[in-house]
């Protein structure tokens, strides 16, 4: 079993990852949103590289909502036509990035920055795209896959409230291996060393704790403080930024 997360458009290295014919996970962020190494992505095709250039100095320098204010004056003038060129450019960002998993029976879950509908239509048919929460049965162990990303004030299509978290954690009961985009609220892990900003999802760390699969699988930061951590009898592990690093993690059971 691989398992790769925030992928952001890099579309040759999940070819490669997918046509090696192990079972593949992917943990959302298909699209390349926003690179704040090289202020590429779609919000740079949608504003200009300036504006991005210039929110990602406010939130790195923990302006949060000066980044914010920016955000919705991008939109302000004419908010039709911005939403009709931000679609565009993630429906062609879902058409580039899909067909790398082509053949590969993939299992796909969807991230903060994904679009859920675009991103499920563009998925090629032997792909199992995980919407809402489901179990699997990969190689004898049961793995949990609960989509979403964490609610932030821009409120992008991919993020759940902590409510609707919670709710399709308690739906996949008891599992092996827990996979989810977002990080456990465990400081070290969902805090990213980039701007410093904490995602961690309590309702994450809460099933965790009471179900204590063996291992959670997780993305979401790009640079945390930590990759792995021991939470009870859980080994959680960051597995992304595969934009970045271009290698998928093999899952490693444990020997009791």
């Amino acid at each position: 079993m691989l398992l790769v997360s925030d992928v952001h458009g890099a579309t040759a290295a999940l070819r490669r990852v997918a046509s090696r014919g192990d079972q593949l996970i992917v943990l959302g962020d298909l699209i390349n949103f926003i690179d704040y190494r090289t202020f590429d992505g779609i919000l740079a095709s949608v504003v200009g590289r300036d504006a991005v250039r210039e929110m990602i100095g406010l939130r790195i320098a923990k302006r949060w909502d000066d980044a914010s204010a920016l955000w919705r004056q991008a939109y302000a003038g004419s908010p039709e036509e911005f939403r009709a060129s931000y679609l565009s450019a993630v429906e062609i960002a879902y058409a580039d990035i899909c067909p790398a998993l082509e053949g590969s029976s993939a299992i796909v879950t969807y991230g903060n920055v994904d679009d859920p509908e675009l991103l499920a239509s563009a998925l090629p048919p032997d792909t199992q795209f995980v919407g809402d929460s489901a179990v699997f049965k990969v190689d004898g162990i049961q793995v949990g896959i609960v989509g979403g990303g964490t609610a932030t004030p821009l409120g992008v299509p991919g993020e759940v409230s902590d409510d609707e978290m919670a709710r399709r954690l308690d739906s996949i009961g008891d599992v092996d291996v827990l996979c989810t985009h977002v990080a456990p609220a465990v400081g070290p892990l969902a805090t990213d060393v980039l701007g410093g900003r904490y995602k961690g999802s309590t309702p994450v760390r809460a099933y965790v704790e009471r179900h204590r699969p063996r291992f959670h699988y997780f993305g979401d930061i790009h640079q945390p403080q930590a990759t792995t951590w021991r939470l009870g009898e859980t080994v959680c592990r960051n597995i992304g930024y595969f934009r970045a690093t271009g290698r998928a993690t093999e899952h490693q059971p444990l020997h009791r």
